[in-house]
């Protein structure tokens, strides 16, 4: 339209039985409008109708001179277009990190049928009667209970941590209603907080908070580094104590809290916190070694057993062992367990990861000895780097002294959905299709591996991952064979990244230490940023990565000072142009840039959640029509009609109908080397070159 229209574009009346309604039509087509090309008084006119005094009849002549609210506009949010915005991107640049390929058709997953039980949860438990009785409940079953870890850490080792909300909320209601004999489900921590930010555009907070709405019987646990809280670093104590009180407040109810290093005074404030704030703290042992092993006792029974009765004393509910790179044999996992059940007395609960392949006959050695809680994953992604399987468990254990607390056909029920989804998140597979015994060697963690393998990709070492396993169990043994688990494994992990890219051996680390710039996170943590390991740093390897600096000996927690959360909060709301939550405030200290990167991609696609994963990773085929339920009872109807060629500058258009409007969208396609014309500015060293056309390649 040009700007010499009439201004008089629409007059709206509405009608209906009664004024109030007529109301409710009027603010409804008022928000429906969409004219584009031209400023409208729309905005004005909403204020007015959704003000009282006007709808009340009781406005005067000088009803707008005196409501200035009326000319107080709110944020449009364009939804619409954001959501086509993102999706031209995809579709023309493809989705980070993954090979651009056509989109995939899929047949819905299939939605299971199952049996509700109605019966008294743990969660009801907790809430009714405490966290002691839970524990006692715990103590008094003779049924193996089971922790499910599909919502965490089985996508988090198959699958690079990629699972979105949308599809857990498609079975959400499901596991709730069906699994209720579960003890807990393993939902949050880890690094599925910050990979939700990073890769998936999405919040951890808001995927907190829509589970619970679905699964309101359910005990919901996380994975809590200690003074790392869910992020890489040590965090001052008042970050720990508002973190795990919000947590706790949004839904969270067992914390499994544990340190990278095993060091108790790196654990001690976490679990005082939670035991504050009502919920279930479950301390944490890391296992790593071989018991079992003479060569090798930096870390015997004796060592866990010590360590155990130091959780205990220190006011864990529960005694969580675990056993993050599947190093637990099954002879080991049935002295360990038996040792540790005549020491302490408080529940046992075993996490290990099936990477060797021997993660069920593990858990069948720790139940005979009285374990009480297991990890396990659905059968469609269990096995490999993740947890052994629900459903095998299940049959191994049926007929004999004790059996695994679950439903069986809803479990096999639920997992055909599992089975379906995991078929979206083809592109993020780790690529490991057999037991891989080698980790008993490289001593890698199961979350790791396929971590560490893309970034040996990225630095071009694909082709020498063998060499990257190798020089990690090299790198631990230098480092005085220490605890590895986030943030020391990452520690491991950047070091034999650093030898094999550089190609060097220990003995030029040692020759030529003084002049390496070794990873930041390895200066980091011989700095004693990460707490202090079982029988203290290597001091010759320590003094050359360090360079002079001065180490802690201490507590980190004990030198960094108190976070001012008034101050944050201010610095944040002037950023986002709006008063920042609690919950962003803490994603802002913990995640600074990683949220603001955040904000911005919700300020320019709006919220991609809502996408079904297909349409999120590779966008659209032309011809190609979807729906998207923005809010109850509104849904936009999305259809490709036509992909552009491109311009001189690389910039394609997107013809798309939304809701029966034609829409264009441009997106420039990254693929293309952009080629422009344009003159030259003679100049003293170049006269004979005036006027001429150049073409410039950038």
């Amino acid at each position: 339209m040009t700007p010499y229209f009439d201004s008089l574009l629409v007059k709206v009346c509405t009608h209906a039985t009664d004024f109030e309604e007529a109301v409710h039509k009027m603010q409804r087509v008022l928000r429906e409008f969409r004219i584009r090309g031209v400023k409208t008084n729309i905005p004005f006119l909403e204020n007015v109708i959704d003000d009282e005094q006007f709808t009340s009849g009781q406005a005067t002549t000088t009803f707008i001179d005196n409501t200035p609210q009326l000319f107080k506009f709110s944020r449009k949010r364009n939804r619409g277009t954001k959501i086509l915005k993102y999706i031209s991107n995809i579709t023309v640049n493809g989705f980070p990190g993954i090979d651009k390929t056509e989109k995939r058709y899929f047949e819905p997953a299939r939605q299971p049928e199952i049996e509700i039980i109605q019966k008294k949860t743990t969660k009801n438990i907790l809430d009714q009667e405490g966290a002691s009785a839970v524990v006692d409940f715990v103590k008094g079953s003779h049924e193996v209970l089971l922790t499910d870890t599909t919502f965490r850490d089985a996508h988090q080792s198959l699958l690079a941590t990629r699972l979105r909300l949308q599809d857990m909320k498609g079975i959400a209601s499901s596991v709730d209603q069906g699994l209720s004999d579960l003890f807990s489900v393993e939902m949050w921590g880890g690094a599925t907080f910050d990979v939700a930010y990073r890769f998936l555009n999405e919040s951890p907070w808001y995927r907190l908070r829509k589970l619970r709405e679905q699964m309101p019987n359910t005990l919901f646990q996380m994975l809590f580094r200690g003074s790392n809280a869910v992020g890489y670093q040590n965090y001052p104590d008042n970050v720990i104590q508002e973190f795990i009180q919000k947590a706790a407040a949004e839904g969270i109810d067992v914390f499994r809290i544990f340190d990278s290093l095993n060091w108790l005074p790196q654990m001690e404030k976490s679990i005082q916190t939670v035991r504050d704030t009502g919920k279930i703290a479950e301390a944490t042992i890391c296992y790593t070694g071989d018991i079992l092993d003479k060569t090798r006792q930096k870390y015997d029974l004796k060592y866990y057993k010590d360590l155990a009765k130091e959780l205990e004393a220190s006011g864990a509910h529960i005694l969580a062992i675990k056993d993050m790179a599947g190093l637990l044999k099954p002879q080991a996992a049935y002295v360990l367990i038996t040792a540790l059940k005549e020491t302490v007395d408080l529940p046992i609960h075993l996490h290990t990861h099936d990477t060797a392949g021997n993660g069920i006959i593990t858990y069948s050695g720790a139940i005979k000895a009285g374990v009480d809680i297991v990890d396990v994953a659905t059968a469609s992604l269990a096995g490999g780097t993740s947890q052994p399987s629900m459903q095998s468990l299940y049959y191994a254990l049926e007929h004999g002294g004790r059996h695994a607390a679950l439903n069986i056909a809803n479990a096999e029920q639920i997992d055909h959905y599992w089975e379906d989804t995991r078929r979206y998140y083809a592109p993020f597979e780790a690529g490991i299709t057999s037991p891989q015994t080698e980790v008993y060697r490289h001593e890698m963690p199961g979350g790791q591996y396929t971590n560490l393998k893309a970034q040996s990709a990225a630095v071009g070492l694909d082709a020498r991952f063998d060499e990257v396993k190798a020089m990690y169990s090299k790198v631990n043994m230098m480092f005085g064979d220490i605890i590895k688990v986030t943030p020391s494994s990452k520690v491991v992990g950047d070091m034999a990244l650093f030898m094999v890219q550089n190609d060097l051996t220990e003995e030029d680390v040692y020759a030529k230490g003084a002049e390496l710039n070794f990873p930041e996170s390895v200066v980091s943590f011989f700095q004693g940023d990460l707490g202090q390991p079982v029988g203290g740093f290597p001091e010759e390897l320590q003094a050359l990565v360090l360079k002079g600096k001065q180490a802690l000996t201490d507590r980190p927690g004990l030198h960094a000072p108190a976070v001012d959360f008034a101050q944050v909060e201010k610095e944040l709301s002037d950023i986002l142009g709006y008063p920042a939550e609690e919950h962003e405030v803490l994603s802002y200290i913990m995640y600074p840039q990683v949220f603001l990167d955040y904000q911005k991609m919700q300020d320019a696609f709006g919220s991609v959640t809502l996408l079904d994963t297909e349409t999120f990773l590779h966008g659209m085929r032309m011809g190609e029509q979807i729906e998207v339920q923005i809010e109850k009872g509104k849904t936009l109807i999305i259809r490709l009609d036509e992909i552009g060629e491109p311009d001189v500058l690389g910039n394609r258009v997107l013809f798309f109908n939304l809701n029966g409007q034609r829409r264009e969208i441009s997106v420039n396609d990254q693929s293309i080397k952009h080629k422009l014309l344009r003159n030259v500015r003679p100049t003293a060293q170049t006269p004979n070159k005036s006027g001429q056309r150049c073409r410039d390649l950038f």
